[in-house]
């Protein structure tokens, strides 16, 4: 079998010279991939005692839900501000140009409840500790974050040093 890193599908200059692309869909596209990016991230898991599983729109939903399936527990969704029905709390944070909100229902996260975020990627960081603030708002404790790849240099790891973060993959560059 593969290695999870030769799924993994590298474009150069992309979206701008100087960058390599890590491509996440060359992972989903491949049945093996799939499987092995879905029991790697899982395998973080297995002495952990949580709850809930929370995923980030839109890829922390594609590798969060089968690990909540898989593990029989609820999945949460965090959301781009306007996504989600019912009322909800929301973080702003910073993006390189710019800045973003996400949202999670107000009832999603009952106060004491241990939770497991899902991305398939650090890079900066940002997405991952406003979801992380919104969980603590709501009462909750954030006990794991799991992604499958990271781009180390981009630091976002230090920016979620209070919390426990595991990566499948990490590539030294950004």
């Amino acid at each position: 079998m593969k290695k999870l890193e030769e799924y993994v599908r590298s474009i150069p200059d992309f979206p701008e010279k100087g960058i390599i692309f890590r491509d996440v869909t060359s992972v989903l596209q491949d049945a093996d991939g799939l499987r092995l990016a879905i029991d790697s991230m899982q395998e973080f898991l297995k002495d952990v005692d949580f709850d809930v599983v929370v995923g980030a729109e839109s890829r922390g939903f594609v590798f969060g839900t089968p690990i909540a399936y898989n593990l029989h527990k609820p999945f949460v969704l965090v959301r781009k501000k306007g996504k989600l029905p019912c009322e909800t709390v929301s973080r702003e944070y910073d993006l390189e140009y710019g800045s973003a909100v996400i949202e999670m229902h107000r009832d999603s996260i009952k106060p004491g409840q241990k939770v497991v975020l899902v991305d398939d990627l650090i890079a900066t960081g940002g997405t991952i500790q406003a979801a992380a603030e919104l969980v603590e708002s709501l009462g909750g404790e954030v006990v794991k974050i799991i992604f499958l790849m990271e781009l180390a240099g981009l630091k976002g790891r230090e920016k979620l040093a209070k919390y426990n973060v595991e990566s499948v993959i990490r590539y030294e560059g950004n």
